[in-house]
């Protein structure tokens, strides 16, 4: 993918952003959540060759950014990746909060208009853009509905009619909090998990496609 015109990730930019140590420090939210992602991520053998033969080449990945907020959950699930990933090929990571940086994120709005998180971008040693990955990987996109499904309906209408009665509002907090620890629990399963692995092959395939 090529570089948008006049983009504002510019070389002296990325020198001020996070590393993943820095922000992980900086007092966010979720933090355990994005340590978790990042420690049950393992490179594989075969994905580790292909990251590293990727790094080696004169036109690879040579510095990563990534841009999200703290409280997205696909944001703590792929910051981690993109800094495992980074470790693996021994190039740099930096961070930025979307919200603090709205500029950095606008050559990169999901169908031209929305301002999905994270964005990775990866450049090469001449701080020329290869790749860029927004969001979640395609099989996340096809398994989304389970997370809908592991919280049910938790607008005021759908507690209503698993309770049977006009909800009060400690009601809606309960059955919402309730959601939330089951969505919780099931992030530590298999299906998240293969989101992750999923990440790190289509990265690594745009960035075999870019560098080819």
């Amino acid at each position: 993918m090529t570089q948008a015109a006049s983009n504002p990730v510019t070389l002296e930019r990325f020198s001020k952003g996070k590393t993943w140590q820095e922000y992980i420090d900086s007092g966010i939210r979720n933090r355990e959540l994005f340590e978790d992602n990042y420690k049950n991520l393992e490179i594989t053998a075969d994905q580790a060759k292909r990251l590293k033969a990727l790094a080696a080449k004169p036109n690879g990945p040579h510095h990563v950014v990534v841009i999200g907020e703290d409280w997205c959950p696909d944001v703590y699930r792929g910051t981690g990746i993109a800094q495992k990933m980074a470790e693996t090929m021994g190039i740099e990571f930096r961070f930025f909060e979307r919200d603090q940086n709205k500029d950095m994120i606008q050559p990169y709005l999901k169908n031209g208009e929305f301002e999905s998180i994270p964005v990775m971008v990866f450049f090469d040693s001449q701080h020329r853009e290869l790749a860029h990955f927004i969001e979640r990987p395609a099989l996340a996109n096809e398994q989304l509905h389970q997370t809908r499904e592991v919280m049910g309906d938790t607008s005021p209408e759908g507690i209503a009619k698993q309770l049977g009665h006009e909800p009060s509002e400690d009601e809606i907090a309960a059955a919402r909090a309730a959601a939330r620890e089951k969505y919780m629990a099931w992030q530590k399963g298999p299906v998240w998990a293969g989101w992750r692995v999923a990440t790190v092959d289509e990265v690594t395939a745009l960035l075999e496609k870019a560098t080819a």
